[in-house]
Formats: C-alpha cells, sequence, structure tokens
C-alpha cells in the first residue's frame, strides 16, 4: 500500500470556493423555476387576495394567548387545550391582564 503523498494531486485543479460567478444573473430561482430540492424565497404576501374573515373575539383571545405564553418561554401542552379554551371564555379584560402579567414575566 502506498502512503498518501499531496504531490500525487497535483493535476487537480483548484477551484476558488469563494469565487463568484461574473453572471449579474440573479443566484435564486424564481418560484415557478423551482426545482427539485433547491430553495427559494416566497413572494411577498398580496393584501387583495387575503381572506376576509371575522374572528370570534373567544378565538382572538385563545390565539393571542397561545402567542404570549410561547413568547413567555411556556409552550402549550396539547393537555393544557382545555385550560386555554377556558380562559379565553372570559371577559377581554381578563385576557389583557394575563397576556400583560406573561409579558412582565420576561
Amino acid at each position: 500500500m502506498t502512503p498518501w503523498n499531496n504531490e500525487n494531486l497535483s493535476s487537480c485543479a483548484y477551484a476558488d470556493p469563494y469565487a463568484a460567478p461574473d453572471t449579474h444573473d440573479s443566484i435564486w430561482p424564481a418560484a415557478d423555476q423551482a426545482c427539485g430540492d433547491l430553495d427559494y424565497f416566497l413572494p411577498p404576501p398580496n393584501p387583495a387576495e387575503r381572506l376576509n374573515g371575522i374572528l370570534d373575539p373567544r378565538d382572538e383571545r385563545r390565539l393571542a394567548l397561545n402567542a404570549t405564553l410561547t413568547a413567555a418561554g411556556i409552550p402549550p401542552m396539547p393537555e393544557d387545550r382545555a385550560v386555554i379554551d377556558q380562559l379565553s371564555a372570559l371577559p377581554a379584560d381578563v385576557s389583557t391582564v394575563l397576556q400583560r402579567w406573561l409579558h412582565h414575566a420576561l
């Protein structure tokens, strides 16, 4: 067996991995040109295509409570759903106070 020697690799061409190509084309493919496993940025949302649904105030409080708990480092567990539903059924001022307490806990 021949020991490894870097002199045997002299025929390999050197490629600079940080050299940028001299093209002015974008290196990010557009969404319609995405192929296989390439990542690409999504286009910004179009406000005209938004859904015009109105949430029930109880659902808004439930979502806000979930977001506040998660931001406070207390991600809600699946078994917490019943308690969060009961808390979101309370009046809006109670929900506001709960969220304020959680924000101050950060």
